[in-house]
Formats: structure tokens, sequence, C-alpha cells
């Protein structure tokens, strides 16, 4: 299974619907901390494999990134739910492309296991937007 290919979108990428879905990852990756019992996050740090699998099942596009960061690029655009995110803000170049690393085996396992989540996240947010 290719994680990383470029998919169809469900719904169109736009300025007000990035907005949404920032929203409904963050509430997301809130629940997911409360869940784990750990401090409530300030931002989508650390988020970066789930954002960018959802963003790719919502609006589209391939994942792109590097050891450190992961996000999506859609028709030639950049799109990163975790954009002003601390941990993306600390980096020297959060938007380089690394395919190779995207092949390590140890590296697909662990989108694999973020998978789950990220896909329902995605079909909930889609059935909020049809509410």
């Amino acid at each position: 299974m290719n994680l990383i290919a470029l998919r169809e979108a469900q719904m169109p990428y736009t300025n007000l619907n990035f907005a949404l879905a920032k929203d409904f990852v963050f509430r997301m990756w809130c629940e997911l901390a409360l869940e784990r019992q750990i401090a409530a996050p300030e931002d989508l740090s650390g988020a970066c494999k789930y954002g960018s699998l959802f963003v790719g099942r919502v609006f589209g596009g391939s994942i792109e990134g590097h050891y450190a960061h992961q996000f999506n690029r859609i028709g030639g655009r950049i799109i990163d739910l975790s954009h002003d995110a601390r941990d993306v803000g600390l980096m020297h170049n959060p938007y380089l492309h690394d395919p190779e690393y995207f092949a390590i085996p140890e590296y697909q396992a662990r989108l694999l296991l973020c998978l789950p989540r990220a896909e329902r996240w995605a079909e909930d947010f889609m059935r909020e937007m049809r509410a």
C-alpha cells in the first residue's frame, strides 16, 4: 500500500475548508492527548503524520517530507495543517522532500499505525461537513 501517493479529493481545497479541517484535527489531537493521558497540546506540534494522512484523504494530493516533518502537496502547492505549530517553526527547512525516507520499511510501518485513526478523522470530518 502506497500511503504517500497522489489521491483524489473528497472535497475541494479552499481557505475556508483548510481552516475547518485544521480546527477539526486540532480538536482530535486534543482528544488523543486526553486518551493517552498526556498534557493537552497547545498546537499541532507532533501531529504531522496524522495531519498529512488526514489531508490526503480529504483534499487529495500527495504526502511529502523528511525525517522530521511531513506535509501535503496539492496541485504543486504545499499544504500543511501544522504550518504554524511550534515544532515546525523551529525547523530550519521544514519543507524539504526526501522521497527515499518514505521508502524505509520502519517508517512505512509507523505511518500504517497512524492510518486507521487518520481515516476515521477524515470520515468524521466529512460527516460533520455534510451535516
